[in-house]
């Protein structure tokens, strides 16, 4: 079975640590860890990555950015991205899903919400 590769990009340790002891039951996914928004964009120019988690508050590049840039790269414009963000207002929900995000979640989050979305999105893409 071929691994999914997962990156998970928040500036809070506790936060990435948790979104990923959440995911922990779905098969075949293999971690990686962004704290940053350019941390999360170099990681997925060099490697591709088969789903990103995303906050939008970070400290350098903000979610919004990162998802603006990845969406504009042919290379890495189909990888789905999932917002996870404390930001609950509508704006903010319509501006992401706006700049390309796949899901818009808020935190604290459900795992039971989070998990059925990733098995979803990991879900091999049929081509029409």
């Amino acid at each position: 079975m071929d691994m999914k590769k997962v990156l998970v990009v928040d500036d809070s340790t506790t936060m990435r640590r948790m979104i990923m002891a959440s995911l922990a039951s779905v098969p075949g996914i293999q971690f990686e860890q962004a704290v940053s928004g350019l941390e999360a964009i170099e990681r997925m120019t060099l490697s591709r990555m088969d789903l990103v988690v995303l906050d939008l508050n970070m400290p350098d590049v903000h979610g919004f950015e990162v998802l603006k840039f990845v969406r504009a790269q042919p290379s890495i414009a189909d990888v789905p991205i999932i917002v996870l963000t404390t930001r609950g207002d509508d704006d903010s929900r319509a501006a992401a899903m706006l700049h390309g995000a796949s899901v818009y979640l808020t935190k604290p989050f459900e795992p039971s919400v989070l998990i059925p979305e990733v098995e979803r999105l990991l879900q091999p893409r049929v081509s029409p």
